[in-house]
């Protein structure tokens, strides 16, 4: 029997090719990635770090995606930290405690400025604030190149910003003698006779009328003022026009120095 071979040609493969119906697929995953959130953190510890979610963990189980710390870990974490003080020997535990809105006026804190001057602008957000804040600052340190206490990482609000616990305030006082001096002489005279020194960035934390009024009588009256040595009480037998008395403070923070004096006003002094 003789097999006929069935040859196609190439006009009808075109044929069959140009009216087929298209071959079509549906894709089942058209919705939109889900989006994984990213957590800011701190980054200069070498063995730990802090999202800003509150959590501190070690640098290798932080998660590559998402670059925040396990939620399985204590959250607001304060280890190493005085929350008396708001100071920490812990960086990295530091910002995790600031971070706790019982602890820290997120309305406070996004009305500070970052610097001084009146056009600085303001913190964005808490975590910010706390990251800045616990680096080291010139109120933990004494003499200028040693640290007041193993506790220099501090979180607490600036002296001069409103609403400041007064409680808190004399709290960053740790390790300062306050000393009333006598009648003329400079802080400087008045720690070193104690065998100290006066503490130059700690007179900021004394310039305050309700911390003046712990240590001196004041006669009820703390006034406004404008001289080097501030903190300060005005001697009873000083001219009327001084206001016998009366304890004085400045407004200008900058003009306060540990060698400032003034015969007739006896100065508050932080000695170290």
């Amino acid at each position: 029997m003789k097999t006929t071979a069935i040859s196609t040609s190439p006009l009808l493969l075109l044929f069959l090719f140009h009216f087929s119906s298209p071959i079509t697929a549906i894709r089942k995953d058209i919705g939109l990635q889900s989006i994984i959130p990213t957590c800011k953190t701190t980054v200069q510890g070498r063995y730990h770090l802090t999202d800003d979610n509150g959590f501190v963990c070690s640098a290798l189980s932080v998660d590559s995606m998402s670059r925040c710390c396990p939620q399985s870990r204590e959250k607001f974490s304060c280890h190493g930290c005085n929350v008396l003080s708001q100071c920490c020997n812990s960086y990295e535990y530091c910002v995790s405690c600031c971070l706790n809105p019982a602890l820290t006026s997120k309305e406070q804190v996004l009305k500070m400025k970052i610097s001084k001057p009146v056009t600085a602008r303001t913190y964005e957000n808490v975590f910010d604030y706390c990251a800045a804040r616990c680096r080291h600052s010139s109120e933990s340190v004494v003499h200028e190149n040693a640290y007041l206490s193993d506790f220099h990482h501090c979180f607490s609000l600036p002296s001069n910003s409103s609403g400041t616990n007064v409680t808190l305030t004399e709290a960053r006082l740790n390790g300062i003698n306050v000393v009333v001096g006598r009648q003329g002489e400079s802080c400087s005279s008045v720690c070193k006779l104690r065998g100290q020194s006066c503490v130059p960035n700690k007179l900021v934390v004394l310039n305050n009328c309700d911390i003046i009024q712990r240590y001196m009588s004041c006669k009820g009256s703390c006034l406004a003022s404008v001289g080097t040595d501030q903190p300060a009480e005005v001697v009873y037998d000083a001219p009327k026009d001084l206001n016998p008395g009366s304890c004085l403070y400045t407004e200008t923070e900058s003009v306060l120095s540990c060698d400032g004096s003034h015969q007739h006003t006896k100065r508050l002094c932080p000695c170290a």
